[in-house]
C-alpha cells in the first residue's frame, strides 16, 4: 500500500529486504488475503474535473432537440419528439411530429413561441439539417441564415445559436431530460402510438408542475416561472400557470401549453 508496486517488482522487494525465498505465487496468496491484491484499487483516485456549470441566464434561453421515437403496432414508421427546455427554470416543452424536416423545426418554434410564458431571446440546438444549413457533406461552413428555422427565429426576434460539431454535451441540458423520456419509454408498454404520445405529454405536464428538481431548490419548473414571473414581469409574455391533474384537453390543439 505504501509502494504502489506491480506484483512482480514487488516480489523483488520482498526477497531483497524480508524473504529470499518468498515465491510469487505465496506473495499473491498473502495480498490477497489482506484484500490488497488490485493495484489498481490501491492508488489514489484522480479527482474528476467538474462540470463547467451553465452561465446564469434568464427565462428565455432554451435548449433544443429532436429524439427518435419507437414505432408502435399501429404505426407506418417511426415518430419524432421534437423538445425545448429553459435554460433558467427547466420549464420543458415538446411537440411529436411524423418527419425530422425543416418544416417541422420551424413548425416547433412557432408552437414553442406560442406556448412559452416568457419571451424566447435564444436557442441553441446541434447541427441537424432540419435546424441549420451549417453543415455540408462532411465540411463545416458558416450557417448563411438562409434556413427556414434560421428565418423563423430572425422574424421572432430570437438569436439562433449552434452546438460546435461532435460536441454533444454542449446541448447536454436537453439531453438529459431525453434520458428522463427514455426511462419513461423503457418501463411503460405502450398498447398504440396514441398510448405512447399521452404517455409522454402526460409525463412532460408532471415534470413542469409536480416534480422538484434539484437544481432549482426543491422548487418545480412551474414554480420557478412564477417566481421570475414576480421578479421580471418585463421578461414575461403572460403569466404561467400550472393546471391540476393530468388532463388531456390541451395534447392536440392547445398552443398555449402553459
Amino acid at each position: 500500500t505504501t509502494l504502489l508496486l506491480p506484483l512482480d517488482d514487488l516480489l523483488a522487494v520482498v526477497r531483497e529486504f524480508l524473504n529470499p525465498n518468498a515465491s510469487r505465487s505465496g506473495l499473491d496468496r498473502c495480498l490477497r488475503r489482506h484484500g490488497v491484491s488490485r493495484l489498481q484499487d490501491l492508488k489514489p483516485k484522480a479527482a474528476k474535473p467538474a462540470h463547467k456549470p451553465f452561465k446564469a441566464y434568464e427565462p428565455g434561453y432554451l435548449h433544443v432537440d429532436v429524439k427518435y421515437l419507437p414505432q408502435m403496432a399501429d404505426e407506418e414508421r417511426r415518430r419524432y419528439l421534437f423538445v425545448a427546455i429553459d435554460r433558467a427554470t427547466r420549464w420543458v416543452f415538446v411537440r411529436i411530429y411524423p418527419a425530422k424536416t425543416a418544416a417541422n423545426a420551424r413548425r416547433f418554434l412557432r408552437d414553442l413561441d406560442r406556448a412559452a410564458p416568457m419571451r424566447i431571446t435564444r436557442v441553441l440546438t446541434d447541427n441537424g439539417k432540419e435546424f441549420t444549413d451549417r453543415l455540408f457533406g462532411l465540411r463545416t461552413r458558416a450557417a448563411t441564415g438562409n434556413h427556414d428555422f434560421d428565418r423563423l427565429c430572425a422574424e421572432l426576434g430570437i438569436e439562433h445559436r449552434l452546438a460546435p460539431p461532435m460536441h454533444p454535451q454542449t446541448n447536454g441540458m436537453v439531453e438529459r431530460f431525453n434520458g428522463r423520456i427514455e426511462d419513461v419509454l423503457q418501463s411503460h408498454r405502450f398498447r398504440s402510438g396514441e398510448d405512447l404520445e399521452q404517455t409522454i405529454l402526460r409525463y412532460v405536464r408532471l415534470y413542469n408542475g409536480q416534480l422538484p428538481q434539484s437544481v432549482l431548490k426543491g422548487r418545480t419548473p412551474i414554480d420557478a416561472l412564477k417566481d421570475w414571473q414576480r421578479q421580471r414581469p418585463d421578461i414575461f409574455k403572460k403569466r404561467p400557470y400550472n393546471h391540476a391533474g393530468c388532463d388531456t384537453y390541451w395534447r392536440l390543439n392547445d398552443a398555449r401549453f402553459e
